[in-house]
């Protein structure tokens, strides 16, 4: 009976063989199917006398070719792979729009416009087609800020949307493994063959790759668990389903669903490609559009707010809508310090200065009012988180840091018949000073050698002046930083002194450009800047003078030197370097995702053909297969025709 037994093994083993091979070369082309080998050991042999029998063969199981180690590391490089894949598909989409909108109808050559119309606006300051030009410029330079801005935006939300689609196909790939991991663990308790249903499982694990790193692990029974950034989303037979959102800080993350602590730092993949668009690339380039936009609003109104345009000071004024009456609680912050209001008696001329402290932790909207409403002329009124300033009849306002004509404090004690002094020039320094003047000798103005001694802010003496002989009445004398005075006769004593404050902002905190109060600029941001709806129906009102005959161009010359100026809210370059730098960067970004992802499309490439290599179907090497195993079927069958024969022959004998 060991023949018949050694024959119906070959038979079997050739059998088993055509199967493995038939379903070998019918998966020849299938996507992530493994090559399988049936598994032959002889069988076990017996020994009578001498003679060594055969116990024919021993079929074993049916194993799938494959390199665990590589097929991981095939994972691992096309989660990569599409992870910058993501990043460099929505770059080129950001180049594309900060390419057009930075030619010669883009966001860099509208800030030169703007600047440029500004300069022109400088040699013409009240010639109403240049004022209107300035206007017409502004607003398209804020056009293309808003432009960009919804662009930036919608990119946002769409990179929200299309992450919340990936953890949906996410979801649904974990619950297919699971669910391979349960028929995988049946048929493996039973003895059956889940070879097929690995290759279906992996094929599912390498798609979830490409959408996420993921993390997997082994167990009994061709069980895989599987784990994405910490998250066991597979155990066994049982599966957790992820969701998308947005943090506190407002990143985009994933976590398990019902639950709010997400996860955003996401390694790898679609998914990760999403997150660190949405969380840092995207995020940081609207960052930086909307500090561009904001330095320009805030450097423009800064200025703006101290001067007047060709009209001259104000009676009325209204700025905007706040979002709280406290100033703690203004954006951008406030700094302590304090703002200068002059008014005018239209009927005298008489013009007086007025300084209001602010401390931004303690004071409100009610505070300043207040305080505007008990110079003398004004009213001020708070309504709807709103500042309105309105002058009496007879007077005028207005927040010029122009030197006052006379002396803010003089003591000219021993002195008969003091001179009038007159103050006049544009100050020109970078901080706000008190000059103190000190008189040395006694006589009369024109004759002797009477001196003043011009001492800052700090006590260093900047200028000698010479009012004695040789001095005219009525002549200016140059003290420093654009500011001249001059004496009529009159006589002064050794000792007299006297103080001129000389302003370089009359808004040392902030307030006037954050309230709206005769702002150029509306808005905070690139999605709202806007030209100042008052400037826009009257450019007239565009602030170009800060001296006191409010004719001349200073203000609106230091608009336009704003322009080559390195902000160091903006990294300490230019407002046009700043831009330019932000469409370098993107290009930067692109040119090394590229480079990336070449190399990484090489690697994968290299690992696949390795994989082809182990795991693939070789029809030619399939074939010659069948032919061993077709031979192998024929002898057998010869030769159990050969024992039936013999038996016969034996029987008859018999």
């Amino acid at each position: 009976m060991d023949s018949y037994d050694v024959a119906i093994s070959g038979l079997s083993a050739a059998q088993q063989a055509f199967e493995v091979i038939g379903n070998n070369i019918a998966n020849a082309a299938t996507e992530g199917y493994h090559l399988q080998r049936l598994n032959l050991t002889p069988a076990f042999t017996t020994q009578i006398g001498d003679t060594v029998l055969g116990g024919g063969v021993d079929i074993g199981e049916v194993t799938r070719a494959i390199d665990t180690l590589l097929e991981k590391e095939i994972y691992r490089q096309q989660s990569s792979f599409t992870f910058i894949s993501q990043e460099l598909n929505t770059l080129k989409s950001v180049e594309t729009v900060f390419g057009e909108l930075s030619s010669e109808s883009g966001l860099n050559a509208a800030i030169d416009d703007f600047f440029n119309a500004l300069k022109d606006l400088s040699a013409h300051p009240s010639e109403i087609i240049y004022q209107e030009q300035a206007v017409s410029s502004a607003e398209s330079m804020a056009n293309r800020f808003q432009l960009l801005d919804d662009y930036l935006t919608k990119l946002e939300t769409q990179l929200k949307q299309e992450t919340d689609n990936v953890v949906k196909e996410i979801n649904s790939l974990t619950k297919s493994i699971t669910e391979l991991n349960g028929k995988i663990q049946n048929l493996v308790i039973s003895g059956g063959n889940a070879n097929n249903l690995r290759d279906q499982r992996d094929q599912c694990i390498a798609q979830l790759s490409e959408l996420v790193n993921v993390e997997t692990l082994s167990r009994d029974h061709g069980v895989v668990d599987l784990s994405i950034e910490g998250i066991p989303v597979c155990a066994g037979i049982s599966s957790l389903e992820l969701e998308a959102g947005l943090d506190e800080n407002g990143m985009l993350g994933i976590t398990i669903a019902g639950e709010s602590n997400y996860s955003t730092d996401i390694q790898g993949g679609q998914l990760g490609g999403l997150c660190s668009l949405k969380n840092r690339i995207i995020s940081n380039i609207h960052n930086d559009l909307n500090n561009l936009a904001s330095e320009i609003i805030q450097q423009i109104n800064q200025n703006h707010v101290q001067g007047v345009g060709s009209e001259g000071s104000f009676t009325d004024i209204t700025g905007s809508i706040m979002v709280s009456e406290d100033l703690a609680d203004f954006q951008p912050v406030l700094s302590d310090g304090s703002f200068s209001i002059r008014v005018t008696d239209t009927a005298t001329g008489q013009v007086t200065r007025t300084t209001i402290p602010i401390d931004v932790s303690a004071d409100s909207l009610t505070d300043i009012a207040a305080d505007i409403s008990a110079i003398t002329g004004l009213n001020a009124s708070v309504s709807n988180s709103t500042l309105r300033i309105q002058a009496d009849s007879g007077y005028e306002f207005d927040f010029l840091p122009a030197v006052l004509s006379e002396p803010t404090a003089s003591d000219f004690s021993g002195t008969s018949s003091a001179p009038s002094i007159s103050m006049s020039g544009i100050y020109s320094g970078t901080e706000n000073q008190t000059f103190t003047f000190n008189v040395s000798g006694t006589g009369s103005v024109g004759n002797g050698t009477l001196e003043i001694s011009v001492a800052d802010g700090n006590g260093d003496i900047v200028k000698i002046l010479n009012v004695g002989s040789g001095y005219s009445a009525g002549d200016e004398l140059e003290i420093c930083n654009g500011i001249k005075i001059s004496f009529s006769l009159g006589d002064l004593a050794d000792g007299n002194t006297f103080e001129v404050d000389a302003l370089s902002q009359s808004d040392t905190t902030g307030l006037l450009a954050a309230l709206g109060i005769n702002t150029f600029f509306s808005g905070r941001s690139a999605s709202d800047i806007s030209v100042n709806s008052n400037i826009s129906d009257d450019p007239k009102l565009i602030a170009t003078s800060i001296g006191p005959e409010m004719t001349d161009n200073e203000n609106v010359l230091r608009f336009a030197e704003l322009k080559d100026i390195k902000m160091e809210n903006l990294n300490s370059m230019t407002f046009g370097d700043f831009y330019r730098k932000l469409v370098t960067d993107i290009g930067i970004d692109i040119s090394t995702r590229n480079i990336l992802q070449d190399n990484m499309q090489a690697s994968i490439q290299n690992f696949t053909n390795q994989q082809g290599e182990i795991s693939g179907v070789n029809l030619n090497d399939e074939a010659a297969k069948l032919l061993v195993f077709e031979q192998m079927f024929q002898g057998m069958a010869k030769y159990l025709g050969t024992l039936q024969n013999s038996v016969s022959i034996i029987m008859d004998i018999i």
